[in-house]
C-alpha cells in the first residue's frame, strides 16, 4: 500500500473509531421499523434490499419534495422496477433542485440509488446528491456523497454512500435525512425510482 492509500485508509478508520468511542446501542438510534423493501436492482445483479422514501417513484406528483424548477413529467424509467403501470418522472432543469421528503436512516443504510439520464453527454454536466440532516446541535447540514455521471439513456446508478448514517451512531444522531438532487452545469436532468439501500435488514 503506497503512502496516500495508506494516511487516506488511516484516516478513516479514526473516523470509524471515534464513531465507535460514542456508539450507544442500536435500538436507541438506528430503530426504523415498519420500512417496506423490495430489491428492485436485481437486473443488475444488486441483490439487496431497499426501500422508498415517500413518492421516491414520483407517481404521487413528488408529494412532500421541495421543489425548486424542478417538475414531475409523463415519462418513466423504463424497467419499471417500482411498478409496470408507472408513468411519471421527475424534470431537473439546470439551476433546479429537489429535495425529498424526509426518511428515517441508520447503520443499516448504507447506499442509495435511484434512475437517471440526461440532456447531453458532456463529463462537466454532472447530477450532485447531498444528504440533508440535522447535527445532535440542531443546526442543518449537508453533506455530498457523490455525483451522477450524464448518459442519455435511463440507467440505474452506481451505489452512492448514505455516509451521514453513521452519525446515528453518536447520541443524538440524525434519525431522518432528506435526499438533495442537484445538476450541476448545463444538462436537464430526469430522474426516478428513487432507493435507499437498509443492509441489516437483507
Amino acid at each position: 500500500m503506497n503512502r496516500p492509500t495508506a494516511k487516506r485508509a488511516l484516516g478513516f478508520l479514526t473516523v470509524i473509531g471515534v464513531f465507535a468511542a460514542f456508539a450507544v446501542p442500536a435500538s436507541a438510534s438506528t430503530n426504523c421499523d415498519g420500512q417496506a423493501v423490495s430489491k428492485p436492482f436485481a437486473p443488475w445483479l444488486d441483490f439487496a434490499n431497499y426501500t422508498m422514501p415517500g413518492d421516491g417513484s414520483f407517481e404521487a406528483g413528488a408529494a412532500g419534495w421541495q421543489l425548486d424548477r424542478a417538475s414531475v413529467v409523463a415519462e418513466n424509467e423504463p424497467f419499471a422496477v417500482h411498478g409496470a403501470g408507472d408513468s411519471r418522472a421527475l424534470k431537473l432543469p439546470a439551476g433546479g433542485s429537489a429535495v425529498s421528503t424526509p426518511i428515517c436512516i441508520g447503520l443499516g443504510h448504507p447506499t442509495l440509488r435511484f434512475f437517471a439520464r440526461s440532456s447531453t453527454t458532456l463529463t462537466l454536466s454532472t447530477l450532485r446528491v447531498d444528504v440533508r440532516f440535522q447535527d445532535a446541535l440542531g443546526n442543518q447540514r449537508a453533506l455530498p456523497v457523490g455525483v451522477v455521471l450524464p448518459g442519455s439513456r435511463w440507467q440505474p446508478t452506481l451505489p452512492l454512500p448514505v455516509v451521514v448514517n453513521l452519525l446515528s451512531l453518536l447520541p443524538g444522531g440524525p434519525s431522518e435525512v432528506r435526499l438533495a438532487f442537484t445538476p450541476v452545469g448545463s444538462a436537464t436532468w430526469w430522474i426516478d425510482d428513487v432507493y435507499v439501500d437498509p443492509k441489516a435488514r437483507n
